[in-house]
Order: structure tokens, then C-alpha cells, then sequence
């Protein structure tokens, strides 16, 4: 059987279909007619495997109570072994319904009450969120725009908070949303080592991995033995595949004493099988979906690398940061000399797009934007026009 939905070209309308994306601008206060890029989920069909398993799962016509079992694990074994060169064993995979339910269980599994968590923004903001709605200390390590057009590591500024707050617990993002960077092996050692040092725990988000551009993904427990007994590696389909949806991701613990606690916590929210659905989706698209996956890649690096040439050529004082990894584009407004509340108003009600504002994920973010390129090429061109037209003799 041939794969089918290959023709990312193709605009599938998604109104109507209680898409958070598109059916929800009266709710987030946006025109009716606003172009969405926002949200990190695709505008692309997923795998015609992946359709083809939730076909014939629906079918059976009764949904009772599910696990996962050796074929599940042995297709996210497949996937971790082929792309990411990780041998991880069958007990180390947790399913979850979700990165940010396993971010929320790990944090109350292992720190306590106002134990202070260090993240680093601009970051994705649910980081922040889980951290201080479950009554934890946030604790800020900031990155910043260094003269290559990429953002760093302040090493030192990491260390001594961690001391200062007597940091527990690490949620490192790899690669890293929204800046777009692929950490390299050398920054994940010095971040790692630091965490050794001090017995902080590591929480890795790594649901981007599949979309690393330049260089490798590097898993973060992968890099040495030690670094698998502090860390708890968040892994999912949800991106890769489009179908975040369907609620499944698969979190792999190498330390069985952090298992154990980490499933006591998560299981104590009342949680616990997955749902048939999620199962058949993630086990056929990490078996069969690989045609799909890497056509799928090659044609969102040309829209990406499209994005950055647009904006760089045609809206002068506005750049795109260099990108590494992920399908959003992290777009750098500072030089214009506005505010934050003026860019979103112009991008909202002159060019007519919903982006992610910069500042959504940390002060940090001021004066950026973040634009999702993963729709039909046609779609992003239309988008960076308006785009274009907004902010053209300002």
C-alpha cells in the first residue's frame, strides 16, 4: 500500500471541524476572517497510514478499556533507533496523553511545594504555567540574541540560580521553542554537568526532535549514563504526525526509581489507559509513516527557509532568527522601535494574521513573533505578503 496524502500543496479547509486554530477567533478576540499561523499544530493531512489504522479501529465499532502492548513499544523503539540513534528498552516507555500532563505529573513527582523550578525563556509558556499553578517557585534563566543571530545559554546566570534558589528541578526545552535552536552535544554537556552537580533533576522536551534542520538531534539522556538517572525525556507523535489531537505522547524514564515515583503521581490524577485511538494512530505512524514523515520535512525546511529569505528581503528593519530546528519561524521586530502592542496591532487588523506574540513566552520574547510555517506553501506566500504590505512604509 502507497502512501497518499503526500501533496502538502493541497489546502484542506479546516473551519467547521472545532479546530482550536481556526474556529475559536471570537473567543480569543480576533476578526473573523483573520489568517491563523499560530498554534503549533500542522495544516496538513496526516499519514494516510495513520488514517488508514484509526479507519480500521472505528470500524470494530466498540471502545472499551486499551494498553499498549509489544507491538506498540516496539514501533516507538523503531523510530527512537532510526532517528535519533536511542536503544530504549520496553519498560522505559510511560504513555502519557500528553508532553505538558507528563511536564505537570514529573514536576509534582519530584519537587514539593514552593521548590523552585528553572526554565528558560522565551519558552514555550506552558512551562511557566505548570510550574506556578502547581504552587512551585519559577525560577527564570534567560537566553540571549548573541551577535550570530542565535540565542544562547548564560551558563553562569544558570549555575548561580541554581544555587541562589537551590533550584530541583530542570525543564529543558530540545530543540527549543520558540527560538528555534537544536542544542548542540557541547550545550547539553555544560547543562547537564551543572545539573549533576547540583542534583537537579531534568525534564527534556523533546516533541520537536523530528524536525532538527541543521545538524542532529541530540538526546539529552542519551549523552552520558549519568544524565539517564536525572532526566525524564518527553517524547510524542503529536507534532510529527499532526494528530496532537488524539492525546498520546510516550515519556521515557532509564532510572527505575524515577519511574516508579513519576507513575505513583501521574497515576494519582485518576489517569489510567490510553485511548485506542491514540495507540493505533502513534503504532502505525512510527511503523509505517517514515515516506510520509521525510517528504513531509523536506518540503517545511523549503518553507521555512522561504520565510526567512521574504522577511529579510522585503520588510526592512524586520529579520528572522537563524533556525535550527522546528516548523515555527521566530521573527525579530525590535528594530522597528515599536511596541509590542503596536506590532500586534498591526499584524492583527492591518495584515490580518493571528501569530504567536513574542511576549507570550517571556519578557524575552518582546519584540518578537512566532509564525507556524507549516501550511501549504501557497498559504505561508499569502500570509508573508500581507505581512509585507502591514509593515511597508511604517
Amino acid at each position: 500500500m502507497a502512501e497518499r496524502n503526500i501533496d502538502f500543496d493541497n489546502i484542506t479547509d479546516r473551519r467547521n471541524t472545532r479546530s482550536l486554530k481556526y474556529d475559536f477567533t471570537k473567543e480569543y478576540g480576533m476578526p473573523g476572517d483573520v489568517l491563523p499561523l499560530w498554534v503549533a499544530d500542522m495544516d496538513f493531512k496526516t499519514s494516510s497510514y495513520v488514517q488508514d489504522a484509526l479507519v480500521r479501529q472505528a470500524g470494530h465499532g466498540i471502545f472499551g478499556y486499551s494498553r499498549e502492548r509489544g507491538t506498540y513499544t516496539g514501533a516507538v523503539r523503531r523510530w527512537h533507533k532510526k532517528y535519533y540513534n536511542r536503544v530504549i528498552l520496553p519498560e522505559w516507555i510511560v504513555v502519557t496523553p500528553g508532553v505538558m500532563f507528563a511536564v505537570a505529573a514529573a514536576v509534582n513527582a519530584f519537587t514539593d511545594k514552593n521548590d523552585a523550578v528553572i526554565i528558560q525563556q522565551p519558552v514555550y509558556y506552558p512551562f511557566r504555567d505548570v510550574v506556578v499553578n502547581n504552587g512551585r517557585r519559577l525560577v527564570v534563566n534567560e537566553l540571549y540574541l548573541g551577535g550570530d543571530n542565535r540565542f544562547h545559554i548564560d551558563y553562569d546566570d544558570f549555575e548561580k540560580k541554581i544555587v541562589n534558589e537551590n533550584v530541583k528541578l530542570f525543564i529543558l526545552c530540545n530543540p527549543h521553542n520558540p527560538v528555534a535552536r537544536s542544542w548542540t552535544e557541547d550545550e547539553l554537556l555544560r547543562l547537564g554537568d551543572i545539573c549533576l552537580k547540583y542534583g537537579v533533576k531534568v525534564i527534556s522536551d523533546e516533541i520537536h526532535a523530528d524536525f532538527v534542520f541543521k545538524g542532529v538531534h541530540t538526546v539529552f539522556a542519551g549523552i552520558k549514563e549519568e544524565y539517564e538517572h536525572i532526566t525524564v525525556t518527553c517524547t510524542s507523535p503529536s507534532k510529527t504526525f499532526n494528530i496532537a489531537g488524539l492525546q498520546i505522547s510516550n515519556i521515557i524514564i532509564a532510572d527505575e526509581d524515577m519511574r516508579r515515583r513519576f507513575v505513583k503521581c501521574f497515576r494519582a490524577t485518576g489517569y489510567c489507559e490510553p485511548n485506542s485511538m491514540a495507540l493505533a494512530a502513534c503504532e502505525a505512524a512510527y511503523l509505517y509513516g517514515d515516506e510520509w514523515y521525510e517528504a513531509l520535512r523536506a518540503y517545511i525546511r523549503k518553507n521555512v527557509e522561504y520565510a526567512g529569505q521574504f522577511i529579510s528581503g522585503n520588510i526592512p528593519g524586520v529579520t528572522v532568527t537563524e533556525h535550527e530546528a522546528t516548523y515555527l519561524v521566530w521573527v525579530n521586530f525590535r528594530e522597528l522601535g515599536l511596541s509590542d502592542e503596536a506590532i500586534d496591532d498591526m499584524i492583527i487588523n492591518r495584515a490580518g494574521l493571528w501569530l504567536d506574540p513574542g511576549l507570550m513566552f517571556g519578557s524575552g520574547g518582546g519584540g518578537f513573533q512566532r509564525i507556524n510555517a507549516a501550511c501549504p506553501a501557497a498559504v505561508l506566500e499569502t500570509a508573508l505578503d500581507k505581512l509585507k504590505k502591514a509593515f511597508t512604509h511604517i
